[in-house]
């Protein structure tokens, strides 16, 4: 698996200060081959403007340094500005929101994440919410790494896989929520245990889906 993780970007701070930086996520308060990744009103993950769904088994490495802050305003489907900066910084200070923005201001997190298998290996993705649910997941897997830091430091990538959960709202009944399944945990250079290794190289090759949904 060696070299499957290598994030854009350079100059990556140590790993053991990802533990400060990742806990003091805060929800409650206000290049080639990326794509924006979401997930839609029905559960499903999707990214790009064709709206073309994650396939289900597919696994996706979090960069443990691409935690974001910030806001964003959004008008009829567009966004009409964003400040965003990196845990390790002050959330970034806005005026008074664009005019036609339908919310104002809104607090928003994200991340960056890079699919290590199946149809759209090696494809590189962003993925901001401002929602309760979508908060709520990133900051749960901001604290996870936090946690794997502290008992590893060379392994504190995640990967994952992209699910979905629910709750109940007493107004709008049942909710659905983004979910990131963590099954194992790799180096920053894309290794894993050797025995994980081993067993997915000697794993046959799994035949490609006729075609992959396109979402509305």
């Amino acid at each position: 698996m060696t070299n499957l993780v290598t994030f854009k970007g350079a100059n990556l701070p140590a790993v053991s200060t990802l533990v400060t930086t990742l806990r003091s996520l805060n929800v409650d308060a206000g290049g080639v081959g990326t794509v924006i990744i979401k997930m839609d009103k029905t559960g499903h993950w999707v990214f790009g403007a064709d709206q073309t769904e994650v396939e289900d088994d597919s696994t996706w490495a979090i960069n443990p340094y691409s935690f974001l802050h910030g806001f964003v305003a959004w008008g009829e489907g567009e966004v009409l500005g964003e400040a965003m900066a990196p845990l390790s910084e002050p959330r970034p200070e806005v005026g008074v929101a664009p005019a036609d923005a339908k919310k104002g201001w809104e607090s928003q997190v994200g991340l960056s994440m890079k699919c290590l298998s199946g149809e759209d290996k090696g494809l590189e993705g962003r993925y901001t919410t401002t929602s309760k649910g979508g908060k709520g997941a990133v900051q749960e897997l901001a604290v996870a790494i936090a946690a794997q830091v502290e008992k590893d430091q060379t392994k504190p990538v995640p990967v994952v896989r992209l699910k979905s959960g629910s709750y109940k709202h007493k107004n709008y009944g049942k909710v659905i929520t983004p979910l990131f399944e963590i099954v194992e945990w790799i180096s920053l250079d894309g290794k894993a245990d050797e025995p994980a290794a081993e067993a997915e190289a000697e794993a046959p090759a799994e035949a490609a889906p006729a075609g992959r949904r396109r979402r509305g």
